[in-house]
């Protein structure tokens, strides 16, 4: 999950749609924690929603398989909506933690 209005990112935003998760995906492929026995794939997706364009090809990929197997060719727009719902459900935690807690008056 990547912060657009986060200030490593803002640029990136500020020029392009996805321009923030685009970066992140790049950033995630440098690194090397990858094993031969494994396949690694970064998944980017932004605070405000836009993803890479390669996790939105990844993602497409895993509802046609999803559909393939189920017969139910609104798989692939489930999982985008779960993870809309995902990214909203971050997102209102985050803002939620930026509120202080008062305590009551006694």
């Amino acid at each position: 999950m990547v912060d657009t209005l986060g200030n490593a990112y803002l640029q990136q935003s500020a020029i392009t749609s996805a321009g923030a998760a685009e970066t992140a995906a790049v950033r995630k492929k440098q690194v090397q924690l990858i094993q031969l026995h494994h396949d690694f794939f970064p998944m980017s997706l932004e605070t405000v929603g836009p993803m890479s364009v390669s996790t939105q090809d990844f993602l497409a990929q895993i509802g046609r398989r999803l559909t393939e197997v189920t017969m139910d060719p609104r798989k692939t727009t489930f999982l985008f909506q779960r993870l809309s719902v995902t990214v909203q459900r971050f997102n209102a935690a985050c803002l939620a933690d930026t509120f202080a807690i008062s305590e009551p008056a006694s």
